[in-house]
């Protein structure tokens, strides 16, 4: 497939984050076209946005997710209840407004172990909570490259009467290019390029990130695997003797 291709279901999702292509339905745009991409791109280029500098923030980022468009009814309870039918809740915290101690609809869920957080990403994503649709997502403050915020400009997602709509994530994806992809624009500017003939269907699940395992744990789960072959084996042959002397 081309970047030309007329495929309206091919799409490709943003793995680092930048603001003017978040901001470009195809990942193609070189200029930034609102006042809070522009914002959000000065706070980028400046450093001014430390994704690890928030106290509040706790936790294995690996084994959390984003849950959003919470009804401001919901309660603590409510979501680690809900939460709670796709593993076990270690952490929980639903952001609330500073003043007012109101709901902002949205929260951070942390799993005891990362096979629970990808069952929840899977499976809560579009479930309904206190007659509110939610949307689920990996916990992208800490684990995508160049995050910006939307409180700042940037953000992804979003609905159309905001007025302020960002491409790239799991909401609404990249299009593949219907227009030829300005290459060396996009390098010079340090934007990522489009996975031309690698596009995604719109209905596949995007894979959250997977947390890298150094050498050792590599040698550790390979010895781990062995030990247990060997187990395996040695139950399997005492299993053959036993049945050979019950023939006898």
């Amino acid at each position: 497939m081309s970047g030309s291709s007329s495929n309206v279901n091919s799409v490709f999702y943003a793995e680092t984050y930048h603001p003017i292509q978040a901001g470009s339905i195809d990942g193609t745009d070189t200029l930034p076209h609102d006042n809070a991409i522009y914002r959000a791109l000065l706070c980028s280029q400046a450093g001014l946005y430390d994704p690890f500098g928030d106290p509040k923030v706790i936790g294995d980022s690996y084994c959390t997710i984003f849950v959003g468009r919470l009804s401001h009814l919901t309660t603590e309870e409510t979501l680690r209840k809900a939460m709670g039918k796709y593993g076990k809740v270690k952490n929980l915290r639903l952001v609330r407004h500073i003043v007012t101690g109101a709901s902002r609809g949205y929260a951070f869920v942390e799993f005891e172990t990362e096979r629970e957080m990808r069952r929840a990403y899977e499976d809560a994503h579009h479930s309904l909570i206190d007659d509110s649709e939610i949307i689920v997502d990996y916990n992208r403050q800490q684990l995508m490259p160049g995050w910006i915020p939307r409180r700042l400009g940037g953000g992804l997602g979003a609905k159309k009467e905001s007025g302020q709509i960002r491409f790239g994530g799991r909401e609404r994806p990249f299009r593949a290019p219907l227009r030829p992809i300005p290459w060396d624009d996009l390098k010079r500017l340090g934007i990522p390029l489009p996975p031309e003939g690698r596009y995604m269907s719109r209905f596949e699940i995007p894979l959250p990130p997977q947390r890298k395992r150094s050498s050792m744990d590599r040698e550790y789960r390979s010895l781990r695997h062995h030990k247990h072959s060997k187990q395996s084996h040695r139950r399997e042959r005492r299993s053959v003797s036993r049945d050979a002397l019950s023939d006898e």
